[in-house]
C-alpha cells in the first residue's frame, strides 16, 4: 500500500493537467515532488507558484531525453521511491487525414514508448517503491474521434495489468489511474470544459490511495470498469453516434 507523504516523485507531464493536479495534492501531502515536460515556461509556472517542485525540462518522444532524464535522476535524485507515467498526447484526428500516420507517431511515442521505456530504466534504482500508470476510460471504450489514443490507453491499461504481476515480488506497487475525461486543454483548448474539474477527480484518487486500491477510478471511468459486453456496446454507440 503507498503512503501518501514523504516520498520523492518523478511526475512526467506534471506541469498541466491532471499531471498538475497530482503534483499540487503531493506537494500538499508532505511529498518532494519533480515534474518533467517539454514546455520550459509550464514548468517555470509551477516551480514560481510551488517553491519546493524540481523542475526538468525533457522531450519524453525522443529515446535520448528518457535515457537522459534517468541518469540525472540517478545522479541527482537517486531516493526516488514513485514513478508517475501521467504524460500522454490527444490527437483529433481521422484515419484518412494525410498526415494521419505522422500525427499516430507521436502519439505512440508519447503514450506508449515513453512509459515502457521509463518503466524499464527506473525499476533500476533500489529505492523505488511505486510505479503509477495514468491510462483512460477510454482503454474500455474507445472514442473515434481520438482512435489512437483511445488504443494507447488500451495498450497501456493492459501493460499495467502485466507490469503490477510481474513487480509483485520485487515488492514494487503498480496502480492505476484511470481518468475520465475532465476539463483539460488534452487534445486542444475548449474540447473538455463540459467535462468535471481536475480537483474533484484527484480527490476522489487520494481518497482510494487511502483505502490502498490500486485501480483508481472516477464517474464514467469506473461505469466503464464494471461494464458488462453489453454496457461497453452500447457506450461505444452512444459516444460515436452509431
Amino acid at each position: 500500500m503507498m503512503k501518501l507523504s514523504n516520498n520523492k516523485i518523478l511526475i512526467t507531464g506534471g506541469a498541466s493537467g491532471i499531471g498538475l493536479g497530482l503534483t499540487e495534492r503531493f506537494v500538499k501531502e508532505n511529498n518532494t515532488v519533480i515534474i518533467c515536460g517539454r514546455r520550459e515556461s509550464a514548468l517555470q509556472e509551477v516551480a514560481d507558484k510551488y517553491p519546493s517542485v524540481i523542475t526538468k525540462t525533457c522531450d519524453l518522444s525522443v529515446a535520448e531525453e528518457r535515457q537522459n532524464l534517468y541518469q540525472w535522476i540517478a545522479s541527482e535524485h537517486s531516493d526516488l521511491t514513485v514513478l508517475v507515467n501521467n504524460a500522454g498526447i490527444q490527437q483529433w484526428m481521422s484515419v484518412s487525414d494525410d498526415d494521419f500516420f505522422e500525427r499516430a507517431k507521436q502519439e505512440l511515442a508519447v503514450n506508449v514508448e515513453a512509459p515502457l521505456h521509463l518503466t524499464s530504466l527506473f525499476m533500476k534504482l533500489p529505492s523505488l517503491n511505486t510505479v503509477i500508470n495514468v491510462t483512460s476510460g477510454l482503454a474500455f471504450v474507445p472514442l473515434t474521434k481520438v482512435p489512437v489514443y483511445s488504443a494507447t490507453k488500451a495498450f497501456f491499461h493492459s501493460f499495467t495489468l502485466s507490469l503490477r504481476a510481474l513487480l509483485n515480488a520485487k515488492g514494487i506497487d503498480v496502480i492505476e489511474i484511470i481518468p475520465p475525461a475532465l476539463n483539460t486543454d488534452l487534445g486542444g483548448k475548449g474540447l473538455h470544459d463540459y467535462a468535471p474539474p481536475v480537483s474533484d477527480f484527484v480527490n476522489a484518487v487520494f481518497e482510494q490511495l487511502a483505502q490502498g486500491k490500486t485501480e483508481l477510478t472516477f464517474g464514467f471511468s469506473e461505469a466503464m470498469t464494471k461494464a458488462t459486453p453489453d454496457d461497453l456496446r452500447n457506450a461505444f454507440n452512444r459516444m460515436n453516434a452509431i
